[in-house]
């Protein structure tokens, strides 16, 4: 099957660039107002772009209206700085909970009951239990055309990688942290890792298995089919609390 782009509206595009894109790293993004009210968001349209400097990029859609502006975009803009905290498996509910939109005046960490961290350099907190964090300044705004999506650019001016993780040569032990990724409206454990080439025996296994769910629902359920999901990224009901 193909889809012609142009006939689809944002919702329609949305669902299928979720669906493809798979797994998505997810930025657990911490700010502050300017009034200096702590949020909290998690991005899934995030990624590296640059090395020296140390750059990363997220994009930002309005909140589920799809008119108002979310906190998260307007604080980097107001103040120009973040923090992006790694999403693990422990964190995984309050994670899913700050897709919840609050109301502006709310400090989410609060709200959720995380613990936080001072940053070192720059003023939004990170999640204490996050093994790595990277506190950002501001260096682009990129508005898309036609939308009130936003493409933020930050330079990494801290890196924050908790002892244990740091290994010699300054490389992280990746194998060590329980990674969270986004699929379409869901999450992966990133729990697998290896190099090829593999058995050719031991790839056609795997290709054809679904993926194993942690939680209870049928390996075909998704919440894009629930009232809870936008095309936001927020969540539009807050759920179970974990």
């Amino acid at each position: 099957m193909f889809v012609d782009a142009a006939d689809l509206d944002a919702k329609s595009a949305y669902k299928l660039l979720i669906g493809g894109i798979i797994p998505r790293a997810i930025a657990w993004v911490s700010t502050e107002s300017v009034d200096g009210v702590g949020n909290l968001a998690p991005v899934s349209f995030f990624t590296a772009v640059g090395r020296k400097p140390p750059m990363l990029s997220i994009s930002l859609q309005p909140r589920a209206d799809g008119v108002t502006l979310k906190d998260t975009f307007i604080n980097i803009r107001d103040t120009g700085e973040f923090v992006v905290n790694t999403a693990t498996l422990p964190l995984a509910g309050h994670l899913h909970r700050s897709a919840f939109e609050f109301e502006s005046d709310v400090d989410e960490f609060s709200a959720l009951e995380l613990e936080t961290e001072a940053s070192q350099v720059v003023r939004p907190r990170r999640v204490k239990d996050t093994p790595i964090a990277f506190e950002c300044r501001l260096r682009r705004i990129l508005p898309i055309e036609g939308s009130l999506d936003h493409v933020v650019w930050g330079e990494v001016v801290r890196f924050y990688v908790r002892d244990d993780l740091y290994l010699p040569g300054g490389r992280i032990d990746t194998a060590a942290i329980p990674s969270v990724g986004r699929l379409a409206a869901e999450y992966t454990l990133v729990n697998t890792v290896f190099t090829t080439p593999l058995d050719d025996d031991l790839v056609a296994r795997h290709a054809q298995t679904r993926m194993h769910r942690l939680d209870e629902h049928a390996s075909d359920w998704s919440p894009i089919d629930t009232d809870a999901w936008s095309a936001s990224g927020s969540t539009i009901t807050e759920g179970p609390k974990s």
